[in-house]
C-alpha cells in the first residue's frame, strides 16, 4: 500500500476493468510507477453483472481468412492490446456474441500474465488534489498518493430520469432476469437502447404485454454506424410490435409513475405522435433501462471535474485530461465524451487504442518520451506508399474512425516523419516546428452516412472505385487532410471499395500521390519561411 508518508507514484489508476488493465500494462512497459485500485476482488467487476442477460454485443469473429494479427483485430472487439500474440480473447470463446463470463476470465488472465500492480478490494471513497498531485482514500481509511490520477471506472451510476415516482420502479441492474417471474404480466420498460430491448426480448415468451417507451426514436446501429445504438441481435422485439402481437413501442415522455397499494402501477404518458395526448396506462411491472453515468461523488468539491452531456461524463481535453482539473486523466468508456455517439470510444474495440494513445501522451507530457515515429522520404510516391500500407491494415484507424489517425509531419527540405495512431484533435494542438505542415490520415464515413436507409437500393450510392466521386462516398474510406499555419489546406478522399481494399495502383495510389505532389508544391521553400 502507498501511504501518505511515502513517495507518491507517477500514476494511480482507479478501476481494474479493461481500460485500467490496458493502461496498467502500458505504464508498466514504459517503466512508470503506477498502481491500479479495484473495488472488487478480481478484475472486470462490472462484467460480472452486466450485461444482465450475459450476451455481449461486442463481436468476436475468429475466422477472417487471414493470419495477420492486425487485420484480425478489426473483427475482434474484446481483446486488449498486448505484446503477447497469444493473449487474445478468441482463445476464450468462438461465439460471435460471446458470454460475458468469458470476458471476465480473459481479464483475470490478462492481469495475471503481466503481474499488474492491482490493489483489490480497494474502493476509492474520497479524492483530493494538492500541490504534489492527488490523494485517494479508500474504504479502509488507507491513503494512496500519486502525481497524476487516471479514472478508469467506467459508467457505474444508474442514469435515472427525473420522473416523479421513478424510485418505485425496478432498475435494470437489479430486476429479475427469469422470464418465469413475468408470466401474464403487463410490463413497461423505460428506455430504448440495447439494455431495454435485450430486457424486452427476454420477456417476449412470457409477458402478456410489453411496452417499450422513450422520448426519442429508436436508432439502429446498422444505419448510424454507432455500435451503441440498437443492435440487430437485440431487435426481435421490434418484429413482435410491427407484426401485431400485444407489444408496442411508445414514443413520448413518461410524466409520472405511481404504485398503487395493490402493487399495480399507474403511468401517465405523453405521446409524441398524437399531438402530445396524455394517457394513463396500467402495468404490473415497470423496469428502468436508461443506462449509466459517471460517478463524480468521490471528488472533493475543489477538484471535482466539470460534467457535460446531461452530467453523464467529465469534460475532456483532446489529451483525455479534465478541462478544469490538471493532472486528472480519463481512460476507457469515459473517453467517449470526445466522440459521443459518433465513433467507438465507449467500447473496448475503440478505447483500447485511445488508452494506448493516452499512454503516449503521458510519455510526451511528463516523461520526455517523444511519440515514436519513422522517417520517410518527403516525396509524393513514398508518402502514398506509406498511407496505402497503413489504411489497408491498421486496426486502430478502422475502429476509431474519424477520431484516431496517423500524422505525417513534413518539414521543408527534411525527411517526413510518420506518427501512428494520434488522436486527431490532439494532433492539431501538438507543438510542431514552426515551418512544418502536416497531414492527417483517417478512415471515415461520409458526412450524411446516417441519413440514408442503407438497404434502400433506389438511393444513389457512390460507385465502387470511382475516383471522381470519392469525395461523396458514404461508406468507410480513407481521408487525407493537409494542415498548415493553423488552417486546413487540402483534402483528399480515396475511392470507396466494397471489400475495403484501397490498394489499386490507378484508383487509389496514383490519385493520392498526385494529391501529395500538389500539396507539397504549395508550401513555401525553406528560405521563404
Amino acid at each position: 500500500m502507498n501511504s501518505t508518508d511515502s513517495e507518491p507514484l507517477d500514476y494511480l489508476v482507479i478501476g481494474g476493468g479493461p481500460a485500467g488493465l490496458q493502461l496498467g500494462q502500458l505504464l508498466q512497459a514504459a517503466g512508470h510507477g503506477y498502481r491500479i485500485l479495484e473495488s472488487g476482488r478480481a478484475p472486470g467487476t462490472f462484467f460480472r453483472t452486466f450485461p444482465r442477460h450475459r450476451k455481449l454485443i461486442s463481436i468476436n469473429k475468429v475466422y477472417n481468412g487471414t493470419d495477420d494479427p492486425e487485420l484480425n483485430l478489426r473483427m475482434d472487439w474484446n481483446s486488449l492490446l498486448s505484446p503477447d500474440p497469444h493473449l487474445l480473447f478468441s482463445r476464450y470463446s468462438k461465439r460471435y456474441f460471446p458470454h460475458a463470463d468469458d470476458l471476465v476470465r480473459y481479464l483475470a488472465d490478462f492481469a495475471e500474465a503481466f503481474k499488474l500492480d492491482i490493489a483489490y478490494d480497494t474502493r476509492a471513497e474520497r479524492i483530493r488534489r494538492h500541490d504534489a498531485g492527488f490523494t485517494v482514500t479508500d474504504q479502509h481509511g488507507q491513503d494512496h498518493r500519486a502525481r497524476r490520477l487516471v479514472m478508469a471506472t467506467g459508467l457505474t451510476r444508474p442514469n435515472t430520469p427525473d420522473i416523479p415516482g421513478i424510485e418505485t420502479a425496478e432498475d435494470y441492474s437489479v430486476v429479475s432476469v427469469d422470464p418465469e417471474d413475468f408470466i401474464d404480466r403487463r410490463v413497461l420498460i423505460i428506455g430504448k437502447g440495447n439494455s431495454a430491448l435485450e430486457t424486452a426480448d427476454n420477456l417476449v415468451e412470457t409477458a402478456a404485454v410489453i411496452h417499450v417507451a422513450g422520448p426519442h426514436s429508436v436508432r439502429m446501429a446498422w444505419n448510424s454506424h454507432y455500435v451503441g445504438h440498437l443492435r440487430a441481435v437485440n431487435n426481435n422485439f421490434l418484429d413482435t410490435y410491427q407484426l401485431k402481437s400485444q407489444n408496442a413501442l411508445l414514443d413520448g415522455n413518461v410524466l409520472s409513475v405511481e404504485k398503487d397499494p395493490d402493487g399495480m402501477y399507474r403511468v401517465r404518458f405523453s405521446f409524441s405522435r398524437a399531438d402530445e395526448v396524455v394517457k394513463e396506462l396500467r402495468y404490473d411491472r415497470v423496469i428502468v433501462c436508461t443506462g449509466f453515468r459517471f460517478d463524480a461523488s468521490v471528488f472533493d468539491p475543489a477538484c471535482s471535474p466539470t460534467l457535460v452531456i446531461d452530467d453523464r461524463f467529465a469534460a475532456l481535453s483532446p489529451a483525455y485530461e479534465s478541462v478544469n482539473v490538471p493532472g486528472l486523466y480519463f481512460a476507457g468508456t469515459l473517453m467517449q465524451q470526445r466522440d459521443f455517439k459518433k465513433s467507438t470510444g465507449g467500447f473496448i474495440h475503440g478505447f483500447r487504442y485511445a488508452v494506448r494513445a493516452l499512454s503516449r501522451i503521458l510519455g510526451e507530457r511528463h516523461h520526455e518520451q517523444p511519440w515514436s515515429h519513422r522517417q520517410l522520404a518527403s516525396d509524393p510516391a513514398a508518402l502514398a506508399d506509406a498511407v496505402v500500407a497503413r489504411v489497408n491494415r491498421s486496426s486502430a484507424l478502422w475502429q476509431q474512425f474519424g477520431v484516431i489517425g496517423d500524422l505525417i509531419v513534413t518539414p521543408p527540405g527534411e525527411p517526413a516523419s510518420y506518427h501512428e495512431e494520434v488522436p486527431v484533435a490532439y494532433a492539431h494542438e501538438r507543438q510542431l516546428p514552426d515551418s512544418s505542415d502536416y497531414f492527417t490520415v483517417t478512415l471515415e464515413y461520409g458526412p450524411d452516412h446516417d441519413k440514408v436507409d442503407p438497404f434502400d437500393i433506389t438511393v444513389r450510392r457512390t460507385a465502387q472505385n470511382s475516383v471522381d466521386d470519392a469525395f461523396d462516398a458514404a461508406y468507410l474510406h480513407p481521408v487525407i487532410r493537409h494542415h498548415g499555419g493553423g488552417e486546413l489546406l487540402g483534402t483528399h478522399h480515396m475511392a470507396e471499395n466494397l471489400e475495403n481494399h484501397w490498394d489499386d495502383p490507378e484508383v487509389h495510389h496514383a490519385p493520392l500521390a498526385a494529391f501529395f505532389a500538389r500539396e507539397l508544391d504549395r508550401r513555401p521553400s525553406p528560405a521563404g519561411r
